[in-house]
């Protein structure tokens, strides 16, 4: 079979939509963390399911308040 090049394919698009579950992760980081909605939306885009990430910078949220 031969290989696939990834290099064929075209770049991705940044998503406009939130993915499956992730209204519900943006919810716990909202109640949790004391952020808006839209920064823990941003949250949530950079770094993934990654919570250690998503707490620290949650963290320097609030600081900035």
């Amino acid at each position: 079979m031969p290989r696939r090049d990834h290099a064929d394919r075209p770049p991705k698009k940044p998503r406009t939509r939130p993915l499956k579950g992730e209204e519900a992760e943006v919810s716990h980081i909202v109640e949790t963390h004391d952020v808006s909605p839209n920064q823990a939306r941003e949250l949530v885009r950079r770094h993934g399911n990654d919570w250690r990430k998503i707490d620290e910078a949650a963290k320097s949220y609030k600081d900035e308040k």
